[in-house]
Formats: C-alpha cells, sequence, structure tokens
C-alpha cells in the first residue's frame, strides 16, 4: 500500500501542466495594481524604452505605456515602482530604472506579450512595410 502511494505521488508531477495565462474579458481598459512594493508584480518584460508589460501574482497581464519613453529599460534586469505614497500602481506612477524616474501614460489590462524574437521580426516587418509605402515611385 505504501508503495502505491509512493509510485502516485512521484508520477502526480509528471502530469500536471502549466498554468495558463489569465485572459482579461476587455483588453486595452485603464486600471491598477495593488500593493507593487509587497509582490504583487512578479515578472515584467520591456517592450523597447517605450513601455513594458507587467504580470501579477495571477498571471494576469498589464502594459504600461511610458511618457518619452525610459533610455536603460530594455537592458534593465531589475526596476523599482514609485507609487508616491499610495498602495497602488496605476498612471499617476513612475518606474525607477538605473536611477531614472520613468513617467507612466497609461496602464492597461493585456494579453501575454509575444515572444521577443517574435516581436522584434513584426517591427522589422512592419517597418519596411511603412517604407515601400511611403517611396516615392519613379
Amino acid at each position: 500500500m505504501l508503495s502505491l502511494l509512493v509510485a502516485a505521488a512521484i508520477a502526480a508531477p509528471l502530469h500536471s501542466k502549466r498554468p495558463t495565462p489569465y485572459v482579461w474579458p476587455e483588453v486595452g481598459v485603464e486600471t491598477k495594481i495593488n500593493f507593487p512594493n509587497h509582490g504583487a508584480i512578479r515578472n515584467f518584460e520591456a517592450d523597447g524604452n517605450d513601455g513594458l508589460w507587467l504580470e501579477d501574482r495571477q498571471r494576469r497581464w498589464y502594459y504600461a505605456e511610458l511618457l518619452g519613453g525610459c533610455q536603460e529599460l530594455d537592458f534593465a534586469q531589475a526596476i523599482g515602482f514609485d507609487t508616491r505614497g499610495s498602495a497602488t500602481f496605476d498612471r499617476f506612477s513612475t518606474i525607477v530604472v538605473a536611477g531614472d524616474k520613468c513617467q507612466l501614460a497609461s496602464l492597461v489590462t493585456a494579453n501575454k506579450p509575444l515572444p521577443r524574437k517574435e516581436r522584434l521580426k513584426l517591427r522589422k516587418q512592419t517597418l519596411a512595410a511603412g517604407k515601400d509605402a511611403a517611396a516615392p515611385s519613379n
């Protein structure tokens, strides 16, 4: 009986699957994150220097657009959250990257971002399409 329980305990992790990211009913809605300085934000991914995706403890994703960009964001290993005394991170907050404060323009609900290589490939294709459309024809 004991060996059967041990075998079941060992096999259980093999059949478990990774948790799926949360899918918002509406994407792009202005929102806020409660208690960001107390572990509410578990992950971030930069979108160049213009914005970043944030993931909370419940695997919900948000997109924070920045005012004027943030120079070191694309290479940052860690960031800080300045909520200006509030317990919520929202569009009035700032992020701190390498000692520089970067003001948010908006914080909206978002889907999980594409992998970085796919995003860069899509950006390159979009820029190429724009150049082709704007090029004069002779």
